[in-house]
């Protein structure tokens, strides 16, 4: 029996993995069918592939909208990492008055749902005249993403020994200095993890991006709620521009696996 469990925990691991896979492998299917197999019910394994989907993609300027996506997502998690590391830092490490209560404060700005203040969020940006422009949508991510760095990073900081910080201060080493030089690398896996999620949470986000956007800073998930017409949803087109958003992402989280999970491990999901 203790022979046969490993075996059957790692055919249940798989199954689960197929299982939660399962949807992504579909919509990868359905971009490479025509719309009549991609809504027949009960639906097509057996089909004829085409590319006629993604010859679409091609031709509507789609790479145009990957590219904003790109910029903003990239930008955005830079700008965040910039502003939420040190923040993380002083609090886990610094001795400052209130640091739960500035840390709560920090993470109750995302339980704010995004519904309540795109209002005078669109008022504000449009008195700045950045409407449809990607600089508001980096700056509106880079602040929706600074909560989770500090929540995350604060952790990561806090699993680096203490004595470690006091050596380098020790030894002569002035703050910023043992800053960069000893306890960003300690914590690297960390920020990697970190700027992962953010990078994923900016690419997927949609209510900002069609509520803000038009034409000059549409992303790939707005291009994407475009083939949802009063005609119908075209189905194989939609998966197609899906295939291609998911991509990066999915190949980004392919090569950096380890040390997302090593990040996660550290202490990000400690309190």
């Amino acid at each position: 029996m203790r022979k046969l469990f490993p075996s059957l925990l790692t055919s249940i691991t798989y199954l689960l993995a197929l299982i939660y896979f399962a949807p992504v492998l579909w919509i990868l299917l359905t971009g490479f069918k025509n719309e009549g197999d991609a809504v027949a019910m009960p639906p097509s394994i057996i089909f004829t592939p085409t590319l006629d989907n993604y010859r679409m993609i091609l031709e509507s300027g789609a790479g145009s909208y990957l590219g904003h996506s790109a910029v903003v997502s990239i930008l955005s998690t830079f700008l965040a990492l910039a502003l939420g590391v040190p923040a993380a830092y002083a609090l886990a490490i610094l001795k400052l008055k209130k640091a739960d209560d500035i840390l709560f404060w920090f993470i109750s700005t995302k339980m704010l749902p995004a519904v309540g203040i795109i209002i005078p969020l669109y008022l504000i940006i449009k008195q700045l005249h950045l409407l449809d422009s990607l600089i508001a949508l980096i700056v509106l991510y880079t602040a929706m993403n600074v909560p989770l760095v500090v929540w995350m990073m604060r952790s990561f900081f806090k699993d680096v020994p203490y004595d470690t910080i006091e050596a380098y201060r020790v030894d002569g080493a002035s703050g910023l200095q043992g800053f960069f030089k000893i306890t960003l690398p300690l914590v690297r896996p960390g920020i990697m993890s970190t700027a992962l999620l953010c990078l994923i949470f900016v690419w997927n986000e949609f209510f900002i991006g069609v509520s803000l956007t038009s034409t000059s800073a549409v992303t790939m998930p707005v291009y994407m709620a475009s083939f949802m017409t009063q005609e119908g949803l075209f189905w194989a087109k939609m998966s197609s521009v899906a295939s291609v958003a998911v991509l990066p992402a999915l190949v980004l989280g392919w090569f950096t696996q380890r040390q997302l999970v090593r990040g996660l491990t550290m202490g990000a999901v400690k309190g």
